[in-house]
């Protein structure tokens, strides 16, 4: 499962799930949506499709491509190799008007929430040893920072990066000095 950014607004714009399945027709062939809102589909090398927003505005998606001696056969085929990029470019498109960004904003979107996690991992991880060494802090203060590493973490198993490092910066300034 892989998790992209949407751009602010766009969820509401197309109509939630049901615009988004609509969006997909445009791009894949036998698309379906289940009871939960969720649409599978395909087209070519992508053998299975399914993706939804989810409650945090973001488009979740899985994709089932083929590989092996399938994708070889494929590509053999008539036509093979040019239906094969076709996949990968209606891929692409979809993913462009599915998110309000194009490959590049959606690949800075991830290094950025990649950095938040990490970010917010280190915070722990400092404010663990920090708690460990220091002579001088008090339990209380102790009792505080254990609470908001466990709020941290909570939000980092949610996937919630963004929550997770301004907690970490409330962390930060709690143990500092």
């Amino acid at each position: 499962m892989e998790t992209f950014e949407v751009k602010r607004g766009l969820v509401k714009s197309i109509g939630g799930n049901a615009g988004l399945a609509k969006k997909a027709t445009e791009y894949f062939n036998d698309v379906q949506v289940d009871h939960e809102g969720k649409l599978t589909a395909n087209f070519g090398i992508l053998k299975h499709v399914q993706c939804s927003f989810n409650e945090k505005g973001k488009l979740d998606v899985e994709v089932d491509q083929m590989k092996g001696s399938d994708l070889g056969d494929f590509l053999e085929s008539d036509g093979g190799r040019e239906k094969a990029l076709e996949s990968r470019k209606r891929w692409s498109n979809f993913l462009d008007a599915a998110t309000g960004y194009n490959p590049k904003q959606r690949g800075d979107k991830a290094k950025e929430a990649g950095k938040k996690i990490s970010k917010a991992k280190s915070s722990i991880s400092m404010a663990r040893k920090l708690m460990s060494i220091s002579e001088k802090m008090t339990d209380d203060t102790k009792d505080e920072a254990e609470v908001l590493i466990a709020e941290i973490e909570t939000k980092l198993e949610e996937g919630d990066g963004t929550r997770a490092a301004s907690l970490s910066e409330k962390l930060n300034k709690l143990l500092s000095p």
